[in-house]
C-alpha cells in the first residue's frame, strides 16, 4: 500500500500542469500572439486558418464546441467576423465570452483603425463601420495588441501573473528588435505605388510608406468585373504601379490579367500566419511579407 501511494505522488508531481486558460481565437494571429503571451498557461484554439478568407467563415459543429468550452475568446472584431461569430456564440451558450464579459476580447480595441467611412451607404460594398479591420499586417499593431491581451490574461487567471509577464517582456524586446530590422530591409519600398485586390494589405502598405494607387475590386468585397479592370488599366498610363498585391488564398486571375498587361509583377501575400509554408509563426509572417515584397524592388 505504501509502494502504491508513493507511486501515485510521483505521478502526480511528474504529470504534467493542466493549462489554467482555453483561448479560442478567431484568426490565427491571435491564436500565435495568445501562444506567445500564455505559454504553458493556455490552451490555443485558431478557428480559422490563414488560407481562409475570414470574411466568410461557416459557423461548423466544431467551433460551437470549441467555443462553449472557451475561458477567453480572441478575435479581430470591428465586424470582421459578423458572418459567422455571433451565430457560433448563441450556440455555444458560454457566458464567459460574450461580448461585455472579461473572456471577449477584440483586438481592433487596442488600436486606431484606418479608412474609417464618413457616411455608411451598402452601394459602397463591405465597408466597416469603424475602419479597416485588417489590422494584422502592421507589426506595431500586434505589440500594442498584445500590451491589452497581457492585461487581460492577468485579470482572467491572476495566480500565473508572473510567468504572463516574464513572457511579456521577452516578446516585447524581441519584437520591437525585429520591427527595426524589418524597417531597414524595406527602406527601398517606400514610395512604391501599388495595387491591390482587396483592402488586406493597408496597415502594411502605411508602415511601410508605399502608396495604394488602385484595387482590383470596384467596390470593397465585390469581385473584379472586365470593365473595372480595362479602366484599372486605363488609369495606369497616367498614374503608374510596380506591383499588384494579392493575399496567397484569393483567386489570381484578375491579378495576372492587370499584371501582363501593364508588365508589372504580381506579388502574393500571406494574410497572416500559415498564409504560406515560411510564415509559420507571427516572426515568420512578417519575415516573407519582407521578403516578398522586397524581392520584387531592386535595391
Amino acid at each position: 500500500m505504501r509502494n502504491y501511494l508513493f507511486g501515485l505522488l510521483v505521478f502526480f508531481m511528474h504529470a504534467p500542469a493542466q493549462a489554467a486558460l482555453n483561448v479560442f481565437a478567431c484568426e490565427p494571429e491571435w491564436a500565435a500572439l495568445a501562444q506567445e503571451l500564455g505559454g504553458e498557461q493556455v490552451r490555443v484554439y485558431s478557428a480559422t486558418t490563414g488560407m481562409q478568407d475570414v470574411h466568410h467563415i461557416e459557423a461548423r459543429p466544431s467551433l460551437i464546441a470549441k467555443a462553449r468550452s472557451a475561458d477567453l475568446l480572441v478575435c479581430t472584431g470591428g465586424e470582421l467576423e459578423t458572418g459567422w461569430l455571433p451565430q457560433v456564440l448563441r450556440q455555444a451558450a458560454n457566458p464567459k465570452i460574450l461580448p461585455g464579459r472579461p473572456g471577449y476580447f477584440e483586438a481592433v480595441s487596442a488600436v486606431v483603425r484606418l479608412e474609417a467611412p464618413k457616411q455608411l451607404d451598402r452601394a459602397d460594398g463591405d465597408v466597416h463601420a469603424g475602419g479597416n479591420p485588417h489590422i494584422q499586417t502592421d507589426p506595431r499593431n500586434i505589440k500594442r495588441v498584445a500590451d491589452a491581451l497581457f492585461m487581460r490574461l492577468n485579470q482572467l487567471d491572476p495566480s500565473a501573473a508572473p510567468q504572463y509577464e516574464a513572457r511579456y517582456k521577452a516578446f516585447t524586446e524581441r519584437w520591437q528588435k525585429a520591427i527595426a530590422k524589418w524597417e531597414t530591409q524595406a527602406v527601398r519600398l517606400k514610395g512604391v505605388p501599388v495595387i491591390v485586390h482587396h483592402k488586406h494589405f493597408s496597415y502594411l502598405i502605411q508602415w511601410l510608406g508605399m502608396r495604394e494607387v488602385g484595387m482590383l475590386e470596384p467596390k470593397p468585397g465585390l469581385e473584379p468585373t472586365p470593365a473595372h479592370l480595362s479602366a484599372l488599366l486605363e488609369g495606369l498610363k497616367r498614374q503608374p504601379a510596380k506591383l499588384v498585391l494579392r493575399t496567397t488564398f484569393q483567386d489570381d486571375h484578375a491579378a495576372h490579367w492587370l499584371a501582363e498587361r501593364a508588365k508589372i509583377p504580381v506579388v502574393p501575400l500571406p494574410a497572416t500566419v500559415g498564409g504560406s509554408e515560411q510564415a509559420r509563426d507571427l516572426t515568420s509572417f512578417f519575415d516573407d511579407l519582407i521578403r516578398r515584397l522586397t524581392s520584387e524592388i531592386p535595391g
